[in-house]
């Protein structure tokens, strides 16, 4: 669709790309080969969006795995019976107000859009992404008025859905709101825009951001196949607007879960001036089991990383404890031993090393 969209001289503005998205069964039966009817069974519960750019995408993949199409294509498993909850993270109980979380005591997370580029089938906020939910010039106004309130706060992550989806002008408001609160020092925007709908970023989008610096992005890249020409464009845009680059990767079951994939993601990330920020394992929440890959092929696939390539392209590996336990990095286990004056110690190669102590 977006190679017909160019074909035609169709405007490739992201407001066209957005309402051109495949959001019906019927739709995306004619491009991809998909059962309409479990489609339509998945969406009845939780909302697909597919824009014509990432189809694209999807289309021309040289992934023969399914790096791109599982990612966002309905799939049956997603109303499978499970033991899963939709809330795993406590997010709603550490809510003070609708749609802040203030989990850690110097930060906190502000949604201020519900929509996303494309609808991820993993996402950590199924319940909420793409439905409809309060997420209004209101509870905006709420979220400003305590931050504002609570002193203690000196970081705020704008996120959503994805923040990105407003309006340069809506943003810019929020933005501005943002700074005149003097124990704010940091700002950071959580996106996968960049990598999903490219198009949206423009010099003027980038121009308004780091008006408000220090403003920091983490977007979100999860296969070496959604670097493309397009995206690459973005992340310069931004990048050369000041904006420090991060990439926060989803370790996902039939998608990135091999080292070789990886590693060429990470690779490719850091050319594009993106740096490896964390690989997430999978949340545990409901319709997402599937993605789901146990704690030691994380491990492991860190492991095969560290030493084989350079330490600018080795994330953290972290798991969001359930419950709101928040973040934690997990590491392969390097250390063997404590001897007296000594530390025993394996290196990237399975070679033991003494290491003094004093």
């Amino acid at each position: 669709m977006f190679q017909e969209m160019l074909q035609t001289g169709h405007p490739r503005d992201w407001h066209d790309m957005l309402s051109a998205s495949i959001t019906t069964a019927g739709e995306i039966a004619k491009h991809l080969p998909v059962d309409p009817s479990h489609i339509r069974n998945v969406i009845s519960r939780y909302p697909m969006r597919i824009n014509p750019y990432y189809l694209s995408l999807i289309k021309s993949s040289k992934s023969k795995e399914g790096g791109l199409f599982k990612q966002v294509v309905p799939d049956i498993q997603e109303i499978s019976n499970d033991n899963l909850v939709s809330d795993p993270l406590y997010e709603e109980i550490q809510s003070p107000v609708p749609n802040l979380i203030h989990r850690y005591p110097n930060r906190i997370l502000f949604m201020v859009s519900n929509h996303c580029p494309v609808y991820c089938r993993f996402c950590m906020r199924k319940r909420k992404v793409g439905n409809p939910f309060a997420v209004t010039q209101k509870t905006i106004n709420d979220g400003i008025a305590y931050i504002k309130q609570n002193r203690s706060i000196h970081e705020v992550i704008v996120s959503g859905g994805d923040p990105l989806l407003l309006e340069d002008e809506e943003l810019n408001s929020i933005m501005d709101q943002l700074r005149s609160v003097k124990h704010i020092e940091i700002i950071r925007i959580h996106t996968r825009v960049p990598c999903a709908l490219p198009q949206r970023i423009t010099p003027a989008l980038a121009k308004m951001l780091s008006r408000h610096h220090p403003v920091f992005m983490n977007i979100h890249f999860n296969h070496p196949d959604e670097i493309t020409t397009e995206s690459s464009t973005a992340c310069a845009i931004l990048a050369d607007a000041g904006i420090p680059l991060g990439s926060q990767t989803v370790l996902l079951k039939g998608i990135n879960n091999d080292p070789a994939i990886i590693k060429k993601l990470m690779l490719g990330l850091l050319k594009i001036r993106v740096k490896p920020y964390y690989l997430h394992h999978p949340d545990p929440v409901r319709g997402t089991r599937h993605f789901r890959t146990p704690i030691k092929e994380g491990l492991d696939i860190l492991k095969k990383l560290r030493g084989h390539t350079s330490g600018l392209c080795v994330p953290s590996y972290m798991i969001d404890l359930p419950e709101g336990g928040g973040k934690v990095p997990l590491l392969p286990e390097y250390k063997k031993d404590f001897l007296e004056n000594s530390l025993t110690i394996e290196n990237y190669q399975g070679k033991v090393f003494d290491y003094p102590e004093d």
